[in-house]
């Protein structure tokens, strides 16, 4: 049977829906053997670590920094930490029911949860996790306290966005000039969807690709200082070392604009990636500003390896017609009061 190009197009097109749809919808399976504690799943006791022809750990693939556990413990829970396999399954269930994903955080914050598979999106692979919160330090899983000095440069820098919000798309979110989603790091926590990461090593650097805009963090190992204090960049400046089979990555010189869970220039954030299985990775990651919060804060996400060894295009300022709509729209509306002023 011969196809003519428009068959071929659309069959081609169906294949890689299907394919997406397909990483969408994996689920990691439950932890069902001695190696593993259910508290601490993608931990495997007897994990032995392979090491690059170098000799440092080997922590190359595609990993899913999906979760649906939420980063803050829900208030509601006060100091539980963990709920029970029963609990879980129970909320798991309820989740899926409502549409809202696989995960029995799914909707303890009020966020809202849309069905992202119908659109091709893959929400990423996630880990059986029976925490209530990514948050392990404080021990009451939530966010310290902000410094009063952060709560004006906040309140301040709300103010002027929204009273320049239609100005030019200098007032407008990161997200919406594609410069950064704010969660693919540092900080890496999880994405709603495209949650998907590729590490990359060689003797010299460490390399970490995020699917989400598409952005590569370039890690020297080389015991290079941090660039001078003045210089400042949208992913702050990271330097890297091995501690055992552990990396860890330090990170200053963030801008001001960065704002990481509304942190400051001062941001200061130190990483922690080991591999603890087959398929497991586990990412840790401390931030303190003392500008911000009373006090550092600690939270530890697990990283599956993803069913894909591909991250997709993610395409952002090539179809961001939002962008241009947002301002011209404004652009009307004072034009029409303007109009209608001179009447």
């Amino acid at each position: 049977m011969k196809w003519n190009r428009l068959e071929r197009i659309a069959t081609l097109t169906l294949l890689g829906a299907l394919t997406l749809a397909a990483q969408s919808t994996r689920k990691a399976a439950p932890a069902a053997n001695a190696d593993v504690d259910p508290q601490t799943p993608w931990i495997h006791k007897n994990y032995k670590v392979g090491h690059t022809p170098w000799g440092h750990p080997d922590l190359q693939g595609v990993w899913a920094s999906a979760s649906g556990v939420p980063l803050q413990r829900p208030a509601n829970l006060g100091d539980k930490a963990y709920f029970t396999p029963a609990e879980y399954k129970a909320r798991k269930e309820a989740a899926e029911a409502a549409g809202r994903g696989p995960a029995p955080g799914a909707g303890t914050t009020g966020d809202v949860h849309y069905d992202l598979d119908q659109f091709g999106l893959s929400r990423g692979d996630t880990v059986d996790d029976l925490r209530t919160s990514l948050i392990t330090s404080p021990a009451n899983g939530r966010i310290p306290n902000q410094t009063a000095a952060s709560r004006k440069r906040i309140a301040d820098r709300n103010a002027e966005r929204q009273a320049h919000s239609f100005d030019s798309t200098e007032y407008r979110g990161l997200a919406e000039r594609c410069i950064l989603w704010g969660n693919e790091g540092p900080p890496i926590t999880p994405l709603g969807y495209n949650p998907n990461l590729q590490i990359v090593q060689t003797k010299d650097y460490v390399a970490i690709t995020q699917e989400m805009i598409h952005d590569t963090r370039i890690i020297p190992l080389d015991g290079r200082p941090h660039l001078p204090e003045g210089i400042r960049q949208w992913f702050g400046d990271s330097r890297g070392h091995f501690e055992g089979d552990t990396l860890v990555i330090d990170t200053t010189n963030f801008t001001d604009k960065t704002a990481f869970q509304g942190s400051g220039p001062k941001l200061h954030v130190v990483e922690r990636i080991r591999r603890t299985g087959p398929n497991d990775i586990e990412y840790s990651f401390t931030v303190e500003d003392p500008e911000t919060w009373d006090q550092p804060w600690t939270a530890v996400i697990p990283w599956p390896k993803a069913d894909s060894n591909v991250l997709y295009e993610y395409a952002c300022h090539e179809g961001n017609y939002g962008m241009a709509n947002i301002l011209s729209g404004a652009r009307a509306a004072e034009a029409a009061a303007a109009k209608g002023a001179k009447k």
